[in-house]
Parts: C-alpha cells; structure tokens; sequence
C-alpha cells in the first residue's frame, strides 16, 4: 500500500523518493527539471498540483519535487520527506533577489546559514536565537561540482523573509549584515533538518537585483533557464548518495 501523508500520496510506492530530493520553489520548474535531466522519471505525487518525480540522473536514484513559496509550505514538505518517506538530503534549488551589490542576475548563491525574520523557530521553545545552517557535507560537494564545472559558487549567508512585498524595505540593513540574497525558504529547510538530523543544502540562482536599477528575469525565464544550477544539484547529488545514512532523530 502506497505510503500518504496530508501532502503527499505517494502513486508509486516500489519506486518512491530518492536519498536525495531537489526543491525548487515551483511546481513547474520540477517538471521541467524531471523532463529535461532525468532517466525515466515517474510521477510519484501529486497531491495539490504539487508534483514531485523520481527517476535517474548519471546511474543514481534522484527524486525532485517543488515545495511551494514560504516558509511554512517547504517546514511542511521537507519534514514529510525526511520523516515519512526515507530521505536523507534535500537540496532546495531556488530563485533570490540579490542584496549586496557583489552579486550579480544569474549568479548562483549557496547559503551557509540563513538569516531571517520568521517565528518559525518558536516552536522547538529554545530560550535563545536558533542559527540554522546548511549541512557541511552537502556545501563541501556542491563547491566540488562547481569547481569541476569552472562555476563561481558564491557562498555566503542568505536571508529568508516571510515578506515578498515588504514595506519596511529591509534588504539595506540585511546587506550590512553581511547576507547576499533574500530569499523565503532556507531557514525552514535549515531548522527542519537540524531538528531531524537530516542533511539540507539552499543553493539559489539570483533572479533579480533588490537595488537599483532593478533588473530581473520573467516568470519562464526562472522556470526553464537556471539549467548551470539544475546541473549542479543533479550531479551534487550523485556525491550525496555515497553519504551514509543519518539516524531520524524523533
């Protein structure tokens, strides 16, 4: 019987999710990423439109399946996978706005921690500040990738906000502390899998300038052209699977 979970119904429960899971934000980047990289993908959910597909790339079992806009949609996403259906590693593949000006449109950021403005962290009931940051083993592989593919991988912190439209126009104040790019999902990722001691990475390709003069990519350029990064994430992966398991802390 095919394993399911308020969000995800897994339609093929023989073949289900790889070790690693690439997340981008939209569902039809995912099908973009299944259609033009994998081997064989199959449909594995569907659940909301949310699709997610598993198939191979270069030999090794990958599944990629989008994860929405936000915080509290990718918290819900990944701590389904990593508790319910075996999976180890998720990557999030996203889109971010750059905030320092040493960053540039189509440069590809991987976060070492993430920034944000999100109560999400209320719920573990630390009496502190959580500092949520990527896994080390991940980063390391995917900086291995990107030198191999002669891509300058800009690592740095991001900034996850819960606000795409913000009124306090706060990027100046997060650029001073040192973030390169604001985005709305890592520190969800982050604080997910250090709860469940799992692996997570955000590596994202900068869609548009948070500075003057503003500049950006359209909505089918985001979905279809960030291929360097869809690259990256795929062959990052097949590193990944040689990692050993990590025990699902409860």
């Amino acid at each position: 019987m095919a394993v399911k979970t308020p969000h995800i119904n897994l339609l093929d429960d023989s073949l289900g999710f790889g070790r690693t899971v690439l997340m981008p934000g939209d569902p039809l980047r995912a099908k973009f990423i299944a259609e033009h990289f994998l081997e064989h993908p199959v449909l594995v959910n569907s659940v909301r439109g949310v699709n997610g597909y598993t198939g191979t790339y270069d030999g090794v079992k990958v599944s990629v399946m989008a994860s929405g806009m936000g915080m509290p949609s990718i918290g819900i996403y990944s701590y389904e996978l990593y508790k319910y259906f075996g999976v180890q590693n998720i990557m999030r593949i996203g889109s971010a706005g750059a905030i320092s000006k040493d960053v540039a449109v189509r440069d590809i950021v991987a976060g070492i921690g993430a920034c944000t403005n999100s109560h999400f962290a209320a719920q573990y009931g630390l009496c502190g500040t959580v500092a949520p940051v990527c896994d080390f083993d991940m980063l390391s592989a995917a900086k291995s990738v990107s030198d191999q593919m002669g891509i300058e991988l800009r690592i740095g912190n991001l900034y996850s906000s819960d606000t795409f439209y913000d009124d306090t126009h706060s990027s100046t104040d997060w650029e001073k502390a040192g973030c390169l790019a604001v985005e709305m999902e890592a520190a969800a990722l982050y604080m997910t899998a250090q709860r469940l001691h799992m692996r997570a990475l955000a590596v994202c390709t900068i869609s548009d300038l948070a500075y003057p003069p503003f500049t950006g990519l359209d909505a089918k350029e985001r979905e279809q052209s960030f291929t360097q990064m869809m690259e990256l994430a795929l062959r990052t992966a097949t590193i990944l699977d040689r990692l050993p398991d990590r025990e699902l802390r409860e």
